[in-house]
């Protein structure tokens, strides 16, 4: 590389040398940057993106295609020569080209398989087979597997014919002779074994695994729970399947955490990118929730009618409203959003819903007392300076708001932390109860315990 490129920065070196349209030159420098830095260069020139890939060798420009964003790789696959998105499909490790086929038309798939190799496009087709949000669309068959009967300097010499193919050497797969799984071995008990002992000396028979029909969420946890890189799948007839590795199930957590942030902010989750997504397809995904939501809060003019009368003959309960039903969907998001997150990284099951219930009474009663005061000191000290606001009854006033506040702060609680326990134990996802649908359920209750205060507090006064 010329000495005055060398002091650039990458993009700078990148942009100086694409104008060059030196063919030689751009896939000997894409070839010596780091995989991160040139998926970095993909989107910071995302008009040159299939250039880039296609100006690499075959091996790293699919470590590059599998980290990029979908709609990226669609651009890159969509660009390329039809030989040379071939081979790109055919290196890239079998669960990454399913986790990209399964986000294209099927008949796009069905071109694409085509142009794989007949042992790649049989795998591929297997995979496809399983269904949808399974551990089996997420798994590989590039693993190393062993028979118990071998000994160490056995498997180590297997590892060097085959390793190379593997998506990890890191953990060895013991399967007898009808491919029964047994056990599997880390790397480091094989290196430290005597060469001369047999693998069936060495493992224990206590192993954790995957079923191939395994919700990808659970595996999500299994990984969690057991600080593993990678866990074996396996059928019915514990006959081993594939594998499945850490950086597979980090896209799934991803995935998951974005798809709850959604539904939490009160809509279906995206199933492409915001700004790929068409306008029309980003309407359907978010009027439903808002046409219920919209028909939710139809309850609380409703409400608001029923209390007509008290309202007129004390209008000074109409200035309250928007206080008392704001509050009480505040704490009503915040113990929903809270719940459904710790159920989500497994800090709490259906089983703790007792636990749950008696902190969530006491942080609601806490809440609302603060809340209440504040309320109650608001409208005394405010009388004090503006004595015709809220009249000589002042007092009674800002009981009935005090005693308000804590009354629908703590149902407020109680709603947001209970829904989402009750909808995971009817089998429905807990994200659902979005914070907007909880605040929406906490307005029209809000205002039936406010008028019942008020009522309580007023009649014979104001009422």
């Amino acid at each position: 590389m010329p000495e005055e490129l060398e002091s650039l920065t990458i993009s700078e070196q990148f942009e100086a040398i694409i104008h060059l349209e030196d063919k030689w030159r751009i896939r000997e420098f894409l070839n010596n940057q780091n995989i991160s830095d040139v998926a970095e260069l993909v989107s910071e020139f995302d008009d040159y993106a299939s250039q880039i890939i296609g100006n690499m060798s075959t091996h790293r420009a699919a470590s590059v295609f599998k980290i990029l964003d979908l709609s990226v790789q669609k651009q890159v696959i969509q660009e390329l020569p039809p030989l040379k998105s071939a081979e790109l499909l055919n290196e890239l490790p079998a669960d990454d080209r399913t986790s990209f086929l399964e986000e294209l038309p099927s008949e796009v798939v069905k071109e694409l398989i085509k142009t794989l190799d007949p042992e790649e496009r049989r795998i591929t087709l297997a995979l496809l087979g399983y269904p949808e949000g399974s551990v089996g669309r997420l798994m590989t068959p590039d693993y190393i597997a062993v028979n118990a009967d071998w000994t160490m300097s056995e498997v180590i010499e297997h590892i060097r014919e085959a390793g190379k193919h593997s998506e990890t050497i890191d953990v060895i797969y013991v399967v007898n002779d009808k491919g029964e799984f047994v056990d599997d071995m880390r790397i480091r008990e094989v290196i430290l074994t005597s060469p001369d002992r047999r693998v069936s000396e060495v493992i224990d028979n206590r192993y954790i695994a995957l079923r191939v029909t395994d919700d990808q969420e659970s595996a999500n946890q299994t990984f969690k729970m057991n600080n593993r890189v990678a866990l074996p799948v396996l059928d019915d007839n514990n006959i081993l399947l594939g594998i499945v590795t850490i950086d597979d199930v980090l896209w799934v957590a991803n995935e998951e955490f974005s798809e709850d942030i959604q539904r939490i902010g009160g809509t279906e989750a995206l199933d492409e990118p915001y700004l790929e997504m068409p306008l029309l397809k980003l309407f359907q995904k978010r009027i439903v929730w808002m046409v219920v939501l919209f028909l939710g809060e139809m309850l609380t003019a409703t409400a608001m009618g029923y209390f007509e009368d008290e309202i007129s003959r004390a209008v000074v309960l109409a200035l309250f409203v928007p206080l008392i039903i704001s509050s009480g969907g505040n704490s009503g998001s915040q113990a929903s959003t809270l719940i459904i997150q710790a159920m989500a990284v497994g800090e709490i099951s259906i089983a703790d819903w007792w636990s749950v219930l008696r902190r969530e009474i006491v942080s609601g009663m806490l809440l609302g007392s603060v809340l209440g005061l504040i309320g109650f000191i608001r409208v005394v000290t405010w009388s004090q300076f503006f004595p015709e606001v809220y009249g000589p009854h002042y007092l009674y006033v800002g009981i009935t708001v005090g005693v308000s506040l804590v009354g629908v702060v703590l149902w407020g609680t109680l709603s947001g932390s209970m829904l989402p326990i009750i909808l995971k134990r009817l089998g429905a996802d807990p994200a659902v109860s979005s914070a907007p649908f909880v605040a929406t359920l906490v307005d029209v209750t809000g205002l039936i315990i406010y008028f019942s205060v008020a009522y309580l507090f007023l009649q014979g006064i104001l009422l």
